[in-house]
Protein backbone atom coordinates (compact mmCIF):
# COMPACT_ATOMS: atom_id res chain seq x y z
CA UNK A 1 0.00 0.00 0.00
CA UNK A 2 1.22 3.45 -0.89
CA UNK A 3 0.94 5.75 2.09
CA UNK A 4 0.55 9.53 1.81
CA UNK A 5 2.81 10.62 4.67
CA UNK A 6 5.59 9.57 7.04
CA UNK A 7 3.22 9.18 10.00
CA UNK A 8 1.05 6.62 8.20
CA UNK A 9 4.13 4.84 6.84
CA UNK A 10 5.65 4.58 10.31
CA UNK A 11 2.35 3.29 11.75
CA UNK A 12 2.17 0.57 9.07
CA UNK A 13 5.65 -0.80 9.78
CA UNK A 14 6.22 -3.79 12.07
CA UNK A 15 8.79 -3.15 14.80
CA UNK A 16 12.46 -4.08 14.51
CA UNK A 17 12.55 -4.58 10.75
CA UNK A 18 14.68 -2.82 8.15
CA UNK A 19 13.37 -0.23 5.71
CA UNK A 20 14.59 -0.10 2.11
CA UNK A 21 15.38 3.14 0.33
CA UNK A 22 15.29 3.28 -3.47
CA UNK A 23 16.77 5.74 -5.93
CA UNK A 24 15.08 5.05 -9.27
CA UNK A 25 17.00 5.96 -12.35
CA UNK A 26 16.37 5.24 -16.02
CA UNK A 27 19.08 2.58 -16.10
CA UNK A 28 19.52 1.57 -12.46
CA UNK A 29 17.80 1.25 -9.09
CA UNK A 30 19.98 2.19 -6.13
CA UNK A 31 19.08 0.23 -3.00
CA UNK A 32 19.89 1.08 0.62
CA UNK A 33 18.73 -0.55 3.84
CA UNK A 34 18.34 0.66 7.39
CA UNK A 35 19.49 -1.17 10.47
CA UNK A 36 16.78 -2.89 12.54
CA UNK A 37 16.52 0.11 14.89
CA UNK A 38 15.99 2.36 11.86
CA UNK A 39 18.75 4.81 12.72
CA UNK A 40 21.37 4.33 9.99
CA UNK A 41 20.98 3.86 6.22
CA UNK A 42 23.59 1.83 4.35
CA UNK A 43 24.04 1.55 0.57
CA UNK A 44 23.52 -2.08 -0.47
CA UNK A 45 23.29 -2.66 -4.19
CA UNK A 46 22.64 -1.20 -7.62
CA UNK A 47 20.19 -3.13 -9.78
CA UNK A 48 20.57 -2.71 -13.54
CA UNK A 49 17.12 -2.06 -14.97
CA UNK A 50 15.67 -4.23 -17.70
CA UNK A 51 11.87 -4.33 -17.70
CA UNK A 52 9.55 -3.78 -14.75
CA UNK A 53 8.73 -7.45 -14.06
CA UNK A 54 12.41 -8.40 -13.92
CA UNK A 55 13.35 -5.29 -11.94
CA UNK A 56 10.58 -5.96 -9.40
CA UNK A 57 11.46 -9.66 -9.11
CA UNK A 58 15.11 -8.85 -8.43
CA UNK A 59 14.28 -6.02 -6.03
CA UNK A 60 11.68 -7.95 -4.01
CA UNK A 61 13.97 -11.00 -3.78
CA UNK A 62 16.75 -8.77 -2.40
CA UNK A 63 14.42 -7.09 0.09
CA UNK A 64 12.99 -10.43 1.24
CA UNK A 65 16.49 -11.84 1.74
CA UNK A 66 17.44 -8.78 3.80
CA UNK A 67 14.21 -8.77 5.83
CA UNK A 68 12.94 -5.37 4.74
CA UNK A 69 9.47 -4.41 5.96
CA UNK A 70 8.86 -1.17 4.05
CA UNK A 71 10.01 0.75 0.98
CA UNK A 72 10.70 4.44 0.58
CA UNK A 73 11.15 5.75 -2.95
CA UNK A 74 13.00 8.94 -3.69
CA UNK A 75 10.59 11.39 -5.33
CA UNK A 76 12.52 13.46 -7.90
CA UNK A 77 10.71 16.77 -7.53
CA UNK A 78 11.91 19.79 -9.47
CA UNK A 79 13.88 22.36 -7.47
CA UNK A 80 10.76 24.54 -7.20
CA UNK A 81 8.83 21.59 -5.71
CA UNK A 82 6.77 20.90 -8.81
CA UNK A 83 6.28 17.47 -10.39
CA UNK A 84 7.65 16.48 -13.76
CA UNK A 85 7.85 13.34 -15.90
CA UNK A 86 10.34 11.66 -13.53
CA UNK A 87 7.90 12.05 -10.60
CA UNK A 88 5.15 10.48 -12.69
CA UNK A 89 7.47 7.61 -13.65
CA UNK A 90 8.40 7.02 -9.99
CA UNK A 91 4.76 7.06 -8.92
CA UNK A 92 3.88 4.60 -11.70
CA UNK A 93 6.71 2.29 -10.54
CA UNK A 94 5.30 2.46 -6.99
CA UNK A 95 1.76 1.67 -8.17
CA UNK A 96 3.02 -1.34 -10.12
CA UNK A 97 5.16 -2.51 -7.19
CA UNK A 98 2.21 -2.09 -4.82
CA UNK A 99 0.42 -4.90 -6.71
CA UNK A 100 3.30 -7.30 -5.99
CA UNK A 101 4.01 -6.71 -2.30
CA UNK A 102 2.24 -6.17 1.01
CA UNK A 103 5.04 -3.87 2.20
CA UNK A 104 4.04 -0.27 2.86
CA UNK A 105 5.48 2.17 0.33
CA UNK A 106 6.19 5.86 0.89
CA UNK A 107 7.87 8.69 -1.00
CA UNK A 108 10.62 11.02 0.19
CA UNK A 109 11.76 14.23 -1.47
CA UNK A 110 15.08 13.34 -3.08
CA UNK A 111 16.14 16.76 -4.31
CA UNK A 112 19.92 17.01 -4.20
CA UNK A 113 20.42 13.43 -2.91
CA UNK A 114 22.56 12.52 -5.93
CA UNK A 115 24.53 15.76 -5.55
CA UNK A 116 25.17 14.96 -1.87
CA UNK A 117 26.12 11.38 -2.73
CA UNK A 118 28.54 12.56 -5.41
CA UNK A 119 30.11 15.04 -3.00
CA UNK A 120 30.53 12.34 -0.32
CA UNK A 121 32.17 9.98 -2.81
CA UNK A 122 34.51 12.72 -4.00
CA UNK A 123 35.46 13.50 -0.41
CA UNK A 124 36.13 9.79 0.11
CA UNK A 125 38.47 10.00 -2.90
CA UNK A 126 36.52 7.33 -4.81
CA UNK A 127 37.69 6.86 -8.39
CA UNK A 128 35.42 7.96 -11.23
CA UNK A 129 34.74 4.29 -12.08
CA UNK A 130 33.87 3.45 -8.46
CA UNK A 131 31.62 6.52 -8.14
CA UNK A 132 29.72 5.44 -11.26
CA UNK A 133 29.26 1.94 -9.82
CA UNK A 134 27.90 3.00 -6.41
CA UNK A 135 26.40 6.49 -6.84
CA UNK A 136 22.79 5.26 -7.04
CA UNK A 137 23.07 3.10 -3.91
CA UNK A 138 24.70 5.99 -2.05
CA UNK A 139 21.92 8.33 -3.26
CA UNK A 140 19.37 5.74 -2.01
CA UNK A 141 21.06 5.83 1.39
CA UNK A 142 20.72 9.65 1.47
CA UNK A 143 17.03 9.33 0.64
CA UNK A 144 16.50 6.68 3.31
CA UNK A 145 18.57 8.57 5.90
CA UNK A 146 16.36 11.62 5.41
CA UNK A 147 13.29 9.53 6.22
CA UNK A 148 15.00 7.82 9.18
CA UNK A 149 16.05 11.19 10.62
CA UNK A 150 12.48 12.45 10.27
CA UNK A 151 11.15 9.31 11.99
CA UNK A 152 13.62 9.78 14.88
CA UNK A 153 12.56 13.42 15.20
CA UNK A 154 8.91 12.33 15.33
CA UNK A 155 9.68 9.79 18.08
CA UNK A 156 11.48 12.47 20.07
CA UNK A 157 8.46 14.78 19.82
CA UNK A 158 6.08 12.19 21.31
Amino acid sequence: MILPNVEDFLAALPPNKAIAGLDLGDKTIGVALSDLRRVVATPVEVIRRAKFTEDARQLLALLAARGAAGIVLGLPLNMDGSSGPRVQSTQAFARNLERLTEMPIAFWDERLSTVAAERALLEADASRKRRKEVIDAVAASYILQGLLDRMQHMKGAE
